[in-house]
């Protein structure tokens, strides 16, 4: 097995998390179906383009409730050099991310079982979330292979933002894992040959976090944008868009005349607490000129019925979409509109179609790490409204949208309707262009062959610290 990443022909991604198809089934519709994997399949696939061999190794499920993932190995039609390897581990079931830290040694054993079978190994892995990035210090372990680690989240500051706002610390433990997230983020920042941030934000306040023992002023902590697919997100018309229009009239067809023809606030994030629609919501059923401005619409994921789901369901997006709708029953289906949009193509046609009228995107959330949807929103068109926390701070940092304060109703407010009527899309389109998963993959690979080739001497006291974590002794 080699370790010369002076020449990289192979890199293998290791996601415990399974959720990985060709179809892209269930994207973004689940907290385990979000950003990272969009992240972790289009790097992969343009890094394929580069001509190198990409393997996602990802989890196998046998569920008849998720038949997406009971093969072996699948693949995306347009990437020949990028296969997805789904190794058997933690039994047949769909599990949450959170439920898979017991497993892992189980995960990393499948993976040299996998690759010993094949007779060669990958060059150098790159590892998302903490249980990548732990797996990524299992694996060099036990073959010496160095890794990357890109933590997209980091576990500490979510915990922070929960007990913030008065959830119970033992209940959020015991949902979310925390001290072993923390441990395994420790473990993967202590023996990445390099660290990978979006932003420099990022880099220098998320790290600072006391929980993380690491200095991010450290030459091994890499800024790289995450990049878009420009071939999807894009202003070029395309035959869907027609029948997208013939949608978005439909949803019009009841609402008063002189509404039909009015631009839209969109909202495409997933329906979770921390995204902050509500204030949104709020922001725009309270200011009148807002109001007579514009239309909002929130897009769904696999919701047709959004009454029946939110009153015959008890999750967290259920809850979300209930209080949208006390609060707002009297402008839905006249002011505010809702949109069942499953898969990415037809987002971003539909960004287009609302691109023509002046539209503007919105991410309120209370925390972004980064806001990859901003740049695609951007690519389509649509003018910009960001959350001033986290990374869409930098993306806007040349004035190409408008930061709000996702906690200032009248704030949100005022930046929607100063977009809507003293914007243009010119920057917005200019933002978009600076971002792509080429330039991406190509500053993944330059690090991966100029880090230094470090002695790794990992030590096993700290293994055992994360071992006793998932498997407390009896």
């Amino acid at each position: 097995m080699s370790n010369n990443i002076r020449g990289i022909t192979h890199i293998a991604f290791f996601n415990p998390q399974a959720n990985f198809d060709r179809n892209d089934s269930h994207l973004a519709e689940h907290p385990d179906f979000g950003g990272q994997l969009v992240y972790v399949k289009e790097l992969a696939k343009a890094m394929g383009e580069l001509g190198i061999q990409v393997d996602i190794i990802t989890r196998l499920i046998n569920d008849e409730k998720w038949r997406e993932f009971s093969e072996q190995f699948d693949f995306y039609p347009d990437a020949p050099n990028v296969r997805i390897v789904r190794i058997p581990f933690a039994g047949n079931q769909f599990l949450r991310k959170e439920d898979l830290w017991d497993y892992l040694p189980e995960y990393v054993d499948g993976i040299y079982r996998f690759y010993e079978s094949e007779g060669s190994f990958p060059e150098f892995v790159t590892t998302h979330y903490g249980d990548g990035g732990v797996s990524g210090v299992l694996f060099m372990k036990r073959t010496t292979i160095p890794f990357s680690f890109t933590a997209h989240s980091l576990g500490a500051w979510k915990r922070d933002k929960l007990i913030a706002i008065g959830c119970d610390e033992e209940e959020i433990e015991k949902k979310y894992k925390f001290s072993i997230r923390t441990c395994a983020e420790n473990l993967a920042l202590k023996y990445a040959s390099f660290v990978v941030c979006s932003t420099t934000q990022e880099r220098y306040e998320q790290y600072s976090h006391k929980a993380y023992m690491c200095n991010p002023y450290d030459d091994k902590f890499k800024v790289i944008p995450p990049g878009i697919n420009h071939k999807m997100f894009n202003t070029r018309e395309s035959e869907i868009d027609l029948l997208m229009e013939k949608y978005i009239e439909e949803k019009l067809s009841k609402a008063p005349l002189n509404r039909q023809r009015l631009p839209f606030v969109l909202m495409s994030s997933r329906i979770d607490k921390k995204k902050n629609h509500i204030s949104v919501v709020k922001a725009f059923l309270n200011d009148e000129q807002l109001l007579s401005s514009a239309n909002l619409f929130i897009i769904l994921r696999g919701i047709d019925d959004i009454e029946k789901f939110a009153y015959e369901n008890d999750t967290e997006e259920a809850r979300i979409l209930k209080e949208i709708i006390d609060i707002a029953k009297a402008e839905i289906g006249k002011s505010i509109f809702f949109a069942n949009i499953s898969d990415q193509i037809t987002l971003a046609s539909f960004y287009r179609v609302c691109a023509k009228r002046g539209s503007v995107f919105v991410l309120p959330a209370t925390y972004e790490p980064f806001g990859l949807a901003i740049i695609e929103a951007a690519a389509c068109g649509l003018k910009l409204v960001a959350t001033k926390n986290g990374g869409p701070v930098e993306i806007l940092s040349g004035g190409e949208g408008l930061l709000i304060d996702p906690d200032d109703i009248k704030d949100i407010s005022s930046k929607l309707y100063i977009s809507l009527t003293q914007f243009t899309n010119e920057k917005s389109l200019l933002l978009a262009n600076r971002y792509s998963w080429k330039n991406t993959a190509f500053a993944y690979l330059q690090n991966m062959m100029n880090c230094p080739v470090r002695e790794q001497n990992i030590d096993d006291r700290e293994i055992e610290t994360f071992y006793r974590l998932i498997k407390p002794i009896q």
